[in-house]
């Protein structure tokens, strides 16, 4: 069976994936919304340790349209020295893989995670797997398995130049199953927020967002958005889906799984990130209290 979003078609959409990848609608689904009220601080969770993400790495690149969005296959093999460590991750490593985005239709937002419910209008995933594993076939069994950096794109007026090579070659991959190779590479870390964003970020145990679902991501959120340009997501938007044999395919737009329950898990907030503490009791209730209290004197005073 085929799946989609309910954008491209109801029958196959989220509701849906279950039927075809049981994982689906078992525990420990992502995306999330992290609520900042309920989000744990733990002063494990350091600055991540990134190797290979500041230079232009040798490539190639591809870009592919799968008709359910825009991947940048950025895996050379083993020999591939784009890993990240560190912040708080599972040993010993995890290699990136690839990397793809979620987006909304013109005008709404299409970001899968949300923090304290706002959504971006777009959101990246950069997926790598951890090296202890041979093929994302067996990592996909282990809950350390796969981590994830999820990043939220906010829209401005001018273009992000760290992502216009991309942007550029997507014009080649507007049909669904074509890919090529990008003119150049570019360091990873370009798209990632800044030397001081990457230490604001939340931390959760989740799955895959599309089927078949597999709980075996450790997610990283970060809280500071990067931009994109307007006319940048609506390059996006102009991509094609996968459309039935004989129509005429749509654009692909609303390629986001809806959010799924957080159930018992505990969302963590590196020690810059922000967080809400929950007051036991907030100043107004503390404030009515002692006046309480005051008037409860005077009444009783002589």
């Amino acid at each position: 069976g085929t799946w989609c979003y309910d954008s491209q078609d109801p029958k196959c959409g989220p509701t849906h994936w279950k039927e075809m990848a049981p994982a689906c609608g078992g525990p420990a689904q992502s995306p999330i919304n992290i609520d900042l009220h309920l989000v744990q601080r733990d002063p494990t969770l350091g600055p991540f340790i990134l190797q290979g993400y500041n230079t232009a790495p040798p490539g190639p690149w591809t870009l592919e349209n799968d008709g359910h969005t825009v991947l940048l296959h950025i895996d050379a093999g083993p020999q591939s020295h784009l890993e990240i460590r560190g912040a708080g991750l599972p040993l010993p490593a995890y290699r990136a893989l690839q990397l793809h985005f979620h987006w909304g239709g013109p005008g709404r937002a299409g970001s899968e995670h949300s923090l304290d419910g706002q959504r971006r209008p777009m959101e990246m995933h950069v997926v790598h797997m951890n090296t202890r594993y041979q093929s994302m076939g067996e990592a996909r069994g282990h809950p350390d398995g796969l981590a994830v950096l999820a990043v939220l794109l906010v829209e401005q007026d001018t273009d992000n130049a760290n992502f216009s090579v991309l942007v550029s070659s997507l014009k080649n991959v507007s049909e669904r199953g074509v890919s090529v190779n990008l003119a150049s590479t570019f360091p990873l870390s370009s798209l990632l927020p800044g030397a001081s964003g990457l230490s604001r970020y939340y931390r959760y145990s989740g799955s895959l967002t599309t089927p078949g679902c597999q709980p075996a991501v450790v997610w990283t959120v970060f809280e500071d958005a990067v931009p994109i340009g307007r006319s940048q997501v609506a390059q996006f938007q102009t991509m094609l889906q996968a459309g039935l044999p004989g129509s005429h395919p749509a654009p692909l737009t609303e390629n986001f799984r809806p959010q799924q329950p957080l159930g018992g898990r505990r969302i963590s907030a590196s020690p810059g990130a922000s967080i809400h503490a929950a007051a036991s009791a907030p100043a107004p209730t503390l404030a009515r209290v002692h006046a309480a209290l005051l008037g409860l004197w005077l009444w009783q005073s002589p």
